[in-house]
């Protein structure tokens, strides 16, 4: 491996090790995320949404499916990539915290059946108001940041120079992640409890708004590490050294240091705390994520390196940079609460997905599962992408039409054919990357369920 590679090294330990756990839980995430998003588009869908009878599941299936997608997918994929470093001493203990994650993705997915069906739609984590989801949501995040500080703490040394800047990248994510829990006690020991008990949705969005919107900077310093990762495995050139690498990630998380600031200074329920935080992000979420995908994409266009133009991933890195920059775009676009905001954030997760999907299909080989077929895992990123702009369009179109967020059938108020319009293009864009993430799911447990004679050693 060069020294500027900006990848890990995959030991012997790791094949058929507890990081493949990690991964696993990750994508059974997105299986049962899945199967609520279909409820979610077909409930929003004109005509539709009057042949079907639980369209007042909505919200539940809401809440279910944000939190299987922007939590547990999330950080389960970050849970596997800090396990892929940590020793092979710490392992067993890998497999505990893993063990308790997947208990509490369990509990969060089945909480609807087990206890009180009370939806609050909040931002970034909404939560259902019964023990059970609360209790699956603790689990969740004790198994998570157990792994997170045992890649902190347990990691073997670095190869090389490349391996110490992912090594960087990595820390600054997980220490971000660390933040959020900070803030998350933090939040809920000076919130007022009165505040519980007169409105519910207010105090749940006071709860996470603080901690949700430094979770996006783990998310991106994670994304940032992914783009280099996997571009360093297409060209044979180095796109930008270990040292400035390193650089980009502090760059990145650099933003967060004014969250414990505007925690100190501003009460959590005020306007000012609250636009503290979105001014936090809407500014500072790019510093790193810019400069590396303009570099990225001069790279990737400069040479083809060892790999043809419609490699996964080299579909992966570019659509992924082409849905971050989609996604940022229709951010400054919004005006007042419509579904402008979910056009927003799903090109933004969309965008983060993407990089993961490329990764699992660059890893998995290499982690002792059966080669994938290039050709259908370029086809599946084609799918998957271009539904996903569609059904983001169809959002942002819709929010031009004054069309109102966290809202389904006859509440939407799509009065005319041209409020009718874009949400048809919603659906049917949402659709087809729903398709394009089965095709995903199948390519990828496909690789779990065989082997890989001769995996990589590294990447």
């Amino acid at each position: 491996m060069s020294e500027n590679t900006t990848a890990l090294t995959i030991s012997e330990d790791n094949v058929n090790g507890a990081a493949r756990g990690w991964l696993l839980l990750a994508l059974c995430s997105l299986v049962g995320a899945g199967l609520v998003v279909i409820l979610i588009i077909l409930a929003r869908m004109p005509v539709i949404h009057d042949l079907i009878p639980w369209t007042g599941s909505f919200r539940t299936a809401l809440v279910v499916h944000v939190d299987l997608t922007v939590l547990v997918w999330f950080l389960s994929f970050a849970g596997f990539l800090a396990a892929l470093p940590i020793r092979a001493s710490a392992h067993g203990w890998v497999r505990t915290a893993l063990a308790i994650a997947t208990t509490g993705a369990l509990l969060i997915t089945f909480s609807p059946f087990l206890g009180q069906d009370r939806p609050f739609i909040n931002n970034y984590i909404p939560v259902l108001a019964n023990s059970a989801f609360f209790f699956g949501l603790a689990l969740f995040a004790t198994g998570f940041f157990c792994v997170a500080l045992l890649s902190l703490t347990q990691r073997r040394p670095p190869a090389n120079l490349g391996e110490k800047a992912v090594y960087w990248g990595l820390s600054s994510s997980l220490t971000i992640a660390f933040m959020a829990l900070i803030f998350l006690v933090w939040s809920f020991v000076h919130l007022p409890n009165e505040l519980l008990n007169e409105d519910g949705a207010h105090y749940f969005e006071l709860l996470f708004w603080g901690p949700g919107h430094l979770l996006q900077f783990t998310y991106t310093q994670l994304q940032v590490l992914v783009w280099f990762w996997l571009a360093s495995s297409l060209v044979q050139r180095t796109m930008i050294s270990p040292k400035g690498l390193i650089i980009l990630f502090s760059l990145g998380a650099l933003p967060t240091l004014a969250a414990p600031v505007t925690m100190a200074l501003l009460e959590l329920d005020s306007p000012e705390f609250r636009q503290a935080m979105t001014d936090m992000m809407a500014y500072g979420n790019g510093l790193a994520a810019l400069p590396a995908a303009l570099i990225l994409l001069y790279g990737l266009s400069g040479e083809k390196g060892q790999s043809n133009g419609s490699s996964p991933e080299r579909l992966a890195v570019l659509f992924s940079l082409v849905l971050f920059a989609f996604g940022g775009v229709i951010g400054f676009l919004i005006r007042g609460v419509n579904v402008t905001i979910p056009a927003h954030y799903h090109g933004s997760i969309v965008s983060i997905t993407l990089a993961f999907m490329g990764m699992t299909y660059h890893l998995l080989p290499k982690l002792g599962g059966r080669l994938i077929s290039p050709k259908w895992a370029s086809r599946q990123l084609i799918l998957y992408s271009s539904g996903s702009m569609l059904h983001v369009l169809g959002l942002a179109w819709s929010g031009s039409h004054g069309i109102q967020r966290k809202t389904a059938g006859d509440a939407q108020g799509l009065d005319t054919l041209a409020d009718k319009i874009p949400m048809w293009i919603m659906g049917l864009g949402g659709m087809v990357a729903v398709i394009g993430g089965i095709v995903f799911l199948v390519l990828a447990f496909r690789s779990f369920r065989g082997k890989n004679p001769n995996p990589s050693r590294a990447c």
